[in-house]
């Protein structure tokens, strides 16, 4: 008896003692080569536990297993995988990336690189975008850059925008930022002008960058701080967002592309309603007379008001590349519905984008143009028209 307690206390000993080797503590500090780095992040390599280094680079982790490789990576430094190694405090110094530091990001008055910038600047190529079906341009960048806020007003299509740099700076004011594309400023306000009210209220404000193509967006580029707007003035009191649309340059000997995507969306849920019996059943738990309250119909409006639908997207382009120049033309097609009914945006566009160099290169001339229909239909849904007047208050007054 007292042999088999002693082994079971060796197990358990021995376990523990295995369960502390493969869950550990680790601390350490993160430096360059001039010192520490503060904000640094450290992660364990394929999980979420991770942390950021303190103001004098140090960092500490908990229940790190003893086989485990940390990820550690800073913006302008090339990322490191140390293995752990069942070593409880791991120092690590970070080197330069010379290719971070000379990505070019385009500012106000021309291109620079991260290292020179002086400004605050965040800077998201074609590569670096949001995958999947995307409607807006802004939706490219949404989540990609801190201290920007993207949200839409509503869900439906062609809806628009609001885009935070650094907060919101205005309680009664316009507080989106000035949208410059291919270096021509354009207004952050409501593009569509806006419909009369009909009894149904007035049609709701819709994107300003509805008339751009998102494949046809090389780089968006957003400038944040004063020293950074300040080649705008006022205009770019909200902050700047450049989009630099894609050119032919590097596409030698013609090349043509075509895209094509297909998304489908219904109603992420459904509201849990009463049945007609149910309801005039609670009519007469309640009190009141069933018979006058039962007008004879079973109609379900959440189905007559939404719908689950199917929307497209075709892109189709042309770039080249020769000695004294390049070319570049592109046709769009898309066509998005909305879960409610009678709300689409159909969006036809056109664009060729011309670089021209004269006089052994002395002379260049650019060409941008655009070509751009946007057909929008909004469904009767308004905040101002009255629980009456429009499509959902129309359904509930039924």
């Amino acid at each position: 008896m007292k042999i088999t307690l002693l082994k079971c206390f060796l197990l358990v000993g021995a376990l523990l003692s295995f369960g502390l080797m493969e869950a550990q503590e680790v601390s350490g500090t993160v430096t360059d080569a001039s010192g520490p780095l503060p904000g640094a992040s450290v992660v364990v390599q394929g999980t979420t536990t991770g942390t950021q280094t303190d103001f004098d680079g140090n960092y500490t982790l908990n229940n790190v297993d003893a086989n485990a490789t940390l990820v550690v990576s800073y913006i302008g430094y090339k990322t490191q995988e140390v293995p752990v190694n069942g070593r409880s405090t791991i120092d690590v110094t970070l080197e330069e990336d010379a290719e971070a530091l000379d990505e070019v990001v385009i500012i106000g008055y021309g291109t620079t690189t991260v290292k020179d910038a002086t400004g605050a600047v965040a800077a998201v190529t074609s590569e670096d975008f949001n995958k999947g079906v995307i409607a807006s341009p802004e939706e490219l960048i949404q989540g990609k850059t801190a201290g920007v806020q993207i949200t839409q007003t509503s869900g439906e299509p062609g809806a628009g925008v609001q885009l935070r740099i650094r907060g919101t700076n205005s309680v009664r004011s316009n507080n989106n930022p000035l949208f410059v594309v291919d270096g021509v400023p354009l207004a952050g306000d409501d593009t569509s002008p806006s419909g009369g009210n009909i009894g149904v209220g007035t049609s709701t404000s819709r994107n300003p960058l509805n008339f751009l193509n998102p494949a046809d967006i090389e780089s968006i580029s957003v400038l944040k701080d004063a020293s950074a707007t300040a080649i705008y003035g006022s205009r770019g009191a909200n902050g700047v967002v450049i989009i630099t649309t894609k050119s032919g340059k590097g596409a030698v000997g013609g090349l043509f592309e075509f895209s094509s995507s297909l998304s489908i969306s219904k109603p992420a849920e459904r509201y849990n309603l009463l049945s007609p019996n149910d309801f005039l059943d609670a009519v007469e738990q309640f009190g009141g007379d069933r018979n006058a309250q039962n007008f004879g119909s079973r109609t379900d409006w959440q189905d007559f008001v939404t719908r689950t639908v199917a929307s497209q997207n075709q892109n189709l382009s042309y770039s080249n590349t020769h000695n004294s120049g390049s070319v570049r033309a592109t046709f769009g097609y898309g066509k998005q519905f909305g879960v409610i009914e009678k709300s689409d945006l159909e969006r036809i566009t056109a664009r060729l984008n011309v670089v021209q160099r004269f006089l052994d290169d002395n002379l260049t001339l650019n060409l941008q143009a655009t070509g751009s229909r946007v057909n929008d239909q909004a469904a009767p849904l308004s905040g101002s028209a009255g629980f009456r007047g429009d499509l959902l208050g129309a359904a509930y007054s039924a």
